[in-house]
């Protein structure tokens, strides 16, 4: 089944603008990186000339011989099938990690040749950069970040007719009960598969849960793989034993990570490597603490308080061994972890709206506001609820400490707006960016558009 991907719009974008660096695509293993870059050639241009740097050593050659554009064009011609064509032709480097001549190139296409479309992406290109001290071309580049399928492109998917009414709305109240119903399953049966391409598709076609979970374990056991392959030796057991305590961090009622959780007497500067090649590989995302909400919130930022998340929700629900029936089920003893799937889903919602990562803010051990946003001039205070129970007092104390222009709360409830507060269905996280963005929500717009981030 086709999944349209929110990125080919931004690279439709990015086609047509008049100054254009070539774009390199970042992300974890599995989003679709490759899949996106054949169907943008596919579907954008006339042809589409791939060169991967894994598959083929004289490949790499051809970049460590010559800086020359000129020369590079005419030897890569030999390589592929297809004319190069300014404007007509797409040309990919996949695995570009592979060769650091290939990845510095791209800033020679970028001053020599800016006629020509050039993307180029790599697994674990952070990583492989960090760990063979290769350089980044710096400026002379346009980085793309591709993320999990979304909420909203697997409702597009498997209930169009809701995905529309969604996209349609322009008043911020109530749902129709039956549009409200649809939504809750389909992101139930989201949180069941995450936003792995494969597992998506292997549930939009109905093969069943067990083909979902296979290959959703499949990729932890590559991930697995990854930190033999690619991480230093002292670093593996570390990375490994961060990677199986993510379950258990979450399942704290506060997520506050804890170095003890992972081993007992554990440092931070035994594992602060570790966690920094998690994150290098797109595997999971921190989110730090803010003693302020002010601009910007970096300026605030708490480095030895910070919460970690996985990069989708799937694949943590399987790491975890939550089993897909307790997801669609009502179990009274999942309640905290089905607030930490809640936490984690939420948040892979925002970073592909958001130029900036989301922080949190507590104030001592009265209270925590699950998110903060920086969009623009505004910072807005996030608070999620898994069910429809909305209890608690720390967007209440956030709200008087701050009077912030407009609040969200995420839960199971029904769309809302009310005295600055938004009261949003969980399914709804992937439309919020854009309600800011476009005045929906409350008084004048954020202006927070990302159409091309």
């Amino acid at each position: 089944m086709r999944i349209h991907r929110i990125l080919l719009d931004k690279l439709e974008t990015w086609k047509d603008m008049p100054f254009r660096k070539p774009v390199l695509l970042q992300g974890a293993r599995q989003t679709g990186k490759t899949w996106v870059m054949d169907e943008f050639g596919r579907t954008c241009f006339d042809y589409a000339a791939k060169f991967d740097f894994d598959a083929n050593l004289e490949l790499r050659k051809v970049f460590e011989r010559t800086k020359d554009v000129e020369r590079l064009l005419k030897e890569l011609a030999l390589f592929v099938k297809v004319p190069l064509i300014p404007g007509r032709t797409l040309l990919i480097f996949d695995e570009v990690q592979e060769c650091e001549a290939a990845l510095n190139s791209l800033k020679y296409f970028h001053e020599n040749a800016p006629q020509f479309h050039i993307i180029a992406a790599g697994s674990l290109l952070g990583v492989a950069v960090k760990k063979k001290r290769m350089t980044v071309p710096v400026g002379k580049v346009m980085t793309l970040r591709m993320y999990p399928v979304t909420f909203q492109e697997f409702l597009r998917a498997s209930d169009l007719e809701t995905w529309e009414y969604v996209e349609g709305i322009v008043k911020l109240e109530n749902l129709p009960e039956i549009i409200l119903s649809r939504l809750l399953l389909e992101y139930k049966r989201y949180l069941v598969c995450g936003g792995m391409p494969e597992a998506v598709n292997h549930l939009l076609e109905n093969r069943g849960i067990r083909e979902v979970d296979k290959v959703l374990q499949d990729i932890l056991a590559l991930y697995e793989l990854d930190f033999a392959k690619y991480a230093e030796p002292v670093q593996i057991p570390r990375i490994h034993a961060l990677w199986h305590a993510l379950p258990s961090q979450l399942a704290r009622e506060n997520r506050k990570f804890i170095y003890k959780v992972v081993k007992t007497g554990a440092r931070a500067r035994e594992y602060e490597d570790g966690l920094l090649w998690l994150e290098g590989a797109g595997m999971i995302q921190r989110v730090f603490n803010t003693s302020k909400p002010g601009i910007p919130l970096s300026a605030y930022k708490d480095i030895s308080a910070f919460k970690v998340y996985a990069a989708d929700c799937g694949l943590l629900r399987v790491l975890a061994k939550v089993s897909p029936e307790i997801i669609l089920g009502e179990y009274s003893n999942y309640t905290e972890f089905r607030g930490a799937i809640a936490e984690n889903a939420v948040l892979q919602s925002l970073l592909p709206q958001c130029e900036n990562i989301p922080y949190y803010w507590s104030s001592g051990n009265k209270a925590e506001v699950d998110f903060l946003l920086q969009l623009r001039t505004d910072i807005i205070p996030v608070e999620i609820k898994s069910e429809h129970r909305v209890s608690g007092k720390s967007l209440s104390v956030y709200n008087k400490k701050f009077a912030p222009r407009c609040r969200i709360r995420f839960s199971s409830n029904n769309l809302q707006l009310n005295d600055g507060l938004l009261s949003c269905p969980l399914p709804l996280a992937d439309w919020v960016v854009k309600w800011l963005d476009n005045g929906t929500i409350q008084g004048k717009p954020v202006h927070c558009s990302n159409a091309i981030r």
